[in-house]
C-alpha cells in the first residue's frame, strides 16, 4: 500500500519530506511485524539482537557497554534486556576481573538452540515480508547507506 493511503496525507511538502516519512512509517511497520515474529520464540526484537551480537562473540565473554554499541536500537535499556534473558536462561553473566563495576555477558547453549530455531524460520519470513527480489533488497539497503553518510 502506498505511503499517502498508508497515513491518509495525499500531499507532501517535497519528495524528500515523503521519503523521510515513509522511511519512519516503514520501519515502524518493519518492527511491528519484527515482535509477532519472535512472540511465539518469547523474545523481543532488542532480545534477539543482543543475542545475535552473543552469538558473533561466542565462545568469547562481551560487555554491556560493548552490546549498547552494537545495538540496532542504541537507546535500549540494556540491563534490563539482559535481565529479561538471564532470567530465561538464554545468557549468564559474570563479573568482569578487570573492573568489579562491570559485567560480562555470554550467550548460553539454551540461547544458541531458540537461535537456530529462529534461523530456520527467519529467513523465508523476511524474505516473504519485503517482497522484494534479492537485487531490489540490495539497491534498498544502499539507498539507506547512503541517507546516512
Amino acid at each position: 500500500m502506498k505511503i499517502e493511503e498508508e497515513i491518509k496525507q495525499t500531499t507532501f511538502r517535497n519528495a524528500y519530506q515523503k521519503a523521510a516519512l515513509n522511511i519512519i512509517y516503514s520501519g515502524n511497520w518493519l518492527l511491528s511485524k519484527q515482535q509477532e515474529f519472535f512472540k511465539p520464540f518469547g523474545i523481543t526484537s532488542s532480545q534477539f539482537n543482543i543475542l545475535r551480537i552473543l552469538r558473533g562473540q561466542h565462545p568469547h565473554k562481551i560487555s554491556g557497554v560493548e552490546i549498547k554499541s552494537r545495538m540496532l536500537d542504541r537507546n535500549s535499556d540494556i540491563p534490563r534486556l539482559l535481565d529479561r534473558l538471564i532470567r530465561k536462561n538464554l545468557i549468564s553473566k559474570s563479573q568482569c576481573p578487570n573492573d568489579k563495576r562491570a559485567a560480562d555477558v555470554m550467550i548460553t547453549a539454551k540461547g544458541l538452540e531458540i537461535l537456530e530455531l529462529i534461523d530456520t524460520q527467519i529467513h523465508e519470513s523476511e524474505k516473504t515480508l519485503l517482497k522484494l527480489t534479492k537485487e531490489e533488497a540490495t539497491q534498498l539497503s544502499n539507498l539507506l547507506d547512503k541517507c546516512r553518510d
